[in-house]
């Protein structure tokens, strides 16, 4: 059996609590005592107080827990997720706190409900949850602080939130940004229009589907479907001409696939909308492949304003990334005694790039 806390007490002849303290509380101690200490426990081979012990003794982990609607590989892969990660981070590591990172696929509900309830956090970070997510119930039982970043309605319908908890939004109003970006696209023209958005379906597959606005199931496809919706019927365009293709992934490879089904039909889309910059520039990859040039022969547009987008000409919609992580952090570190205070809505900007163009094969009105 290995050296315990007793054991290095018994042989320097000290209590157990002294040797915590020389862990714990070294000011609690002379400087030659705790050498002493230190010494008898390496000698013997003690590494120290049990951390997860120590920290529930505490009531603190030192730690944010981050819940991702993906597997980790998709998120490292999301230019949009590693800089808001890396903004959470900047607070966090300020504050010595660590982020632990909590995928939550839809195929495995059991482990996602499994791992937030283990989850050794202080607070949570839901970067990207639904609102009708089952372990938003676990996360209330909890009675740890939350802030949502892309679902409003958590908080608005108190959906986590318990008496003298914590709960704050920071992110973006989706709806309205697509608006905006499908407004620029119909004033150029475009009504055949195809909307290539993540998650819309749940089905795995990549490729059109029958759905209403109102039917896609997570908030970011669903409120900027809808704003993409506002502005084709706010300019004379119907909904049932809009080509719905539903992307399985956020994967640049995915893009691509999804594009062929607006691109290789007779009544080829003269505009392609895509729910991120990541999707887009697999549209962008797809008109490559055909010999069609974005913005003349097909327009393209994406979401999110990654680093790429600008290099690939991508007319998108520009959001706070690390900015919005390190707002969230504040909020989860040092909230506000003020509720209002809790609720960041960021501006958003238009970016208009080449990747957009007029309409030269006008449909008949």
């Amino acid at each position: 059996m290995g050296a315990t806390l007793q054991t290095v007490a018994d042989e320097v002849g000290v209590s157990r609590s002294t040797v915590s303290n020389a862990y714990s509380r070294p000011d609690q101690l002379s400087p030659e005592l705790r050498a002493r200490i230190l010494a008898a426990a390496e000698r013997l081979g003690y590494a120290g107080p049990n951390p997860t012990a120590r920290s529930l003794r505490r009531g603190k982990v030192d730690a944010i827990g981050v819940l991702l609607t993906a597997n980790l590989t998709q998120a490292f892969r999301d230019p949009y997720a590693v800089e808001y990660l890396r903004g959470l981070a900047e607070v966090a590591e300020r504050r010595q706190t660590s982020l632990l990172l909590i995928p939550i696929p839809p195929h495995d509900p059991e482990g996602a409900l499994k791992a937030v309830r283990n989850a050794a956090v202080d607070a949570f970070c839901l970067y990207c949850v639904p609102d009708w997510h089952g372990v938003l119930d676990v996360i209330a039982a909890r009675g740890l602080p939350v802030v949502a970043g892309d679902d409003p309605e958590i908080v608005a319908n108190g959906m986590v939130h318990g008496d003298g908890i914590p709960v704050g939004f920071v992110g973006i109003d989706d709806r309205e940004a697509a608006r905006k970006l499908a407004a620029h696209v119909a004033a150029l023209g475009h009504r055949r229009v195809a909307l290539v958005v993540h998650w819309a379906s749940e089905d795995g597959a990549t490729g059109p589907v029958d759905l209403a606005p109102e039917d896609l199931r997570y908030t970011v496809s669903g409120e900027r479907t809808r704003g993409f919706r506002d502005a084709i019927t706010a300019a004379g365009g119907s909904w049932d001409d809009v080509l719905l293709i539903n992307a399985a992934e956020n994967d640049r490879a995915v893009g691509a696939e999804a594009a062929a089904h607006a691109l290789d039909r007779l009544d080829r889309s003269t505009a392609i909308m895509a729910t991120s910059d990541v999707l887009a520039l697999g549209i962008l990859d797809a008109l490559a492949t055909r010999g069609l040039r974005p913005g003349r022969d097909v327009s393209v547009t994406g979401f999110d304003d990654i680093p790429e987008a600008e290099r690939a000409g991508l007319t998108t919609i520009r959001q706070p990334s690390a900015e919005r992580g390190r707002i969230t952090g504040q909020l989860l570190l040092d909230p506000p005694a003020d509720p209002s205070d809790r609720r960041r809505v960021l501006p958003t900007t238009l970016m208009v790039r080449a990747s957009t163009g007029p309409n030269n094969k006008k449909e008949a009105s």
